[in-house]
């Protein structure tokens, strides 16, 4: 038989892979066998009580803590072994960490570009400026910007790179309901149209419901439950996904065990 005159493609590697994490303190096990993944354009929540153990899994995967077991792979790249070419897939944003509030709205994408050392950093400013709507406050300095136009440049911000992968913890705490709406629609938009995935932390049960594909639940270390948001609480039988969360929260507490 003829060979195909068609060349096979492999399939793109997902954007992010953990496989079973570990990490202890002082002879305290933080994170214990973690393993996740998502694919691009996909949205994940990563969901638990203070201590569950997902800002040390936030830190193994953003490489500012080494795992002690196990491997965090982003884009198809070992975050251990190719960590500068992993972590230029990668882009992260949180609401307590606000923009240099001297600086003007350029002049923030411009430091953080050249921070990144991307190539023609000049045009992607003015690509994201144009995107997000921004041209117009281009030279107001950031602290004089609405917490709305706050937010929508911090997000610019985190596509300045082109991530594969978009780390936001808890990216509404500090917005208002409609702007808080409007971010949420403007990051749905982004991992639809640019595939880009999204893994998302927030104690916002119903924010996690309107945005989020899947969850995952920590506590004490652990996945505990992973599944779709909407489904999720009856198929354990409770009445909502933060009524879930209340009794998982709760429940090493009466068992009597540390968080």
């Amino acid at each position: 038989m003829p060979a195909s005159n068609h060349a096979r493609v492999s399939p793109a590697p997902p954007a992010l892979e953990v496989r079973d994490i570990a990490k202890r303190y002082a002879g305290k096990t933080a994170v214990r066998g973690v393993s996740l993944r998502i694919e691009a354009g996909e949205i994940v929540g990563l969901l638990g009580p203070n201590g569950a153990g997902k800002t040390t899994t936030i830190n193994m995967i953003l490489g500012l803590l080494a795992p002690d077991a196990g491997q965090v792979m982003i884009a198809g790249l070992d975050l251990a072994r190719q960590r500068a070419a992993a972590l230029a897939q990668v882009n992260f944003q949180a609401s307590y960490a606000p923009l240099p509030g001297n600086l003007t709205v350029r002049q923030n994408l411009l430091f953080f570009g050249r921070l990144y050392a991307l190539p023609g950093v000049a045009r992607r400013v003015d690509e994201l400026l144009e995107s997000f709507k921004l041209t117009a406050l281009a030279r107001t300095r950031c602290g004089l910007l609405s917490s709305g136009e706050q937010a929508r440049v911090a997000l610019a911000k985190t596509l300045l790179n082109r991530p594969r992968l978009l780390l936001l913890d808890e990216p509404t705490s500090s917005l208002d309901p409609a702007t808080a709406d409007d971010l949420r629609q403007m990051i749905r938009d982004l991992a639809a149209r640019n595939g880009c995935a999204v893994l998302w932390t927030s104690h916002n049960m119903l924010e996690v419901e309107q945005v989020c594909d899947r969850v995952l639940l920590l506590a004490q270390g652990r996945v505990l439950l992973q599944g779709d948001p909407r489904r999720l609480a009856a198929e354990h039988g409770d009445a909502s996904l933060e009524a879930l969360f209340i009794r998982i929260a709760r429940e090493p507490l009466a068992s009597g065990e540390s968080t």
